[in-house]
């Protein structure tokens, strides 16, 4: 018996994916559960249009997220740090400054998708990846300077 799955189930399946299966099986657990439907000419159809609109709202998340990426690569963000003899630096850049300086300039993003090793402790210019989406990356640029 064929099944299209509403739920990820590990081991059987995931998420709007066709499987066949013993029909035992498919009537006393999935369908019982909510993992799966059987698979007809209508779930089917719902299958493709449910498709359909997640692939075009993916589209869509895509390009707004290339936009993104395209401000914070035309950005320089400057920080102003304290700095001792010999241009030791007292304190650290983390990502929620970074954060907070991009909201800032109008550019909303998640704090977790600034990707820094560590703090930044250093003058000069850093490149910091921020990934938007698993296929989008986008490479801020922070210059640190001496507060005087």
């Amino acid at each position: 018996m064929k099944v299209i799955f509403i739920k990820d189930l590990r081991g059987q399946g995931k998420r709007n994916e066709i499987k066949e299966v013993k029909a035992g099986y498919a009537q006393n657990f999935l369908i019982k559960n909510g993992y799966a439907v059987p698979l007809t000419e209508s779930s089917k159809k719902r299958l493709d249009t449910e498709n359909k609109k997640a692939k075009e709202e993916d589209e869509i998340d895509k390009a707004n997220n290339l936009k993104i990426k395209e401000k914070i690569e035309k950005t320089n963000i400057i920080f102003k740090l304290k700095t001792g003899k010999q241009d030791q630096v007292f304190g650290s850049i983390s990502t929620k400054q970074i954060h907070d300086e991009l909201n800032k300039i109008g550019i909303k993003i998640d704090k977790k998708k600034i990707k820094l090793d560590s703090p930044i402790s250093s003058l000069g210019f850093h490149n910091i990846e921020i990934e938007l989406r698993k296929d989008v990356k986008g490479v801020l640029k922070i210059q640190v300077v001496k507060e005087k």
